[in-house]
């Protein structure tokens, strides 16, 4: 097991640099456990993530080809209903990472909410057909991202 110390900088201009970089690390690693902590001095996250390198070039293109059919909306326009479902979705978003103290794109990612608006899950396991959404997310968040979906 490896691990991984990350800075996430709070500020609006480093968000995406910041949110691309995480992004990619998750992307090439097999997460097992996550840490935060928040550096009040500094206004920042400090990130400690716990992983496994992907032993070989086929265990990595396996992993990615389980991924590769699930569900991703990429530079898609929304409808103006999306839209309602994505607003709704980002202020339960802010509201669930306020509550649990960490930065919004722990609890779900940009991409992952609009994914979420277009395709328009009705039960748990459509959730788990979304690029992002693993067993984790949907059993802490599932319901509540269902029940906003309804709602809308």
């Amino acid at each position: 097991m490896n691990v991984k110390v990350l800075k996430i900088r709070i500020a609006d201009e480093f968000l995406l640099q910041d949110q691309k970089m995480i992004d990619d690390f998750l992307n090439n690693h097999e997460i097992i456990k996550v840490e935060t902590a928040f550096v009040h001095e500094e206004s920042f996250w400090s990130v400690v993530l716990y992983f496994n390198e992907y032993k070989t070039e086929i265990s990595k293109n396996m992993v990615k080809d389980s991924k590769a059919g699930k569900y991703s909306a990429d530079d898609e326009t929304l409808t103006n209903d999306e839209i309602e479902i994505l607003e709704a979705l980002k202020l339960w978003r802010s509201e669930k990472a306020k509550e649990q103290n960490l930065p919004s794109y722990f609890i779900a990612t940009n991409k992952e909410l609009i994914s979420v608006a277009k395709f328009k899950p009705a039960k748990k396991q459509e959730l788990l057909e979304i690029k992002g959404f693993g067993k984790h997310k949907i059993e802490n968040y599932g319901e509540e991202i269902l029940e906003i979906l309804e709602n809308v």
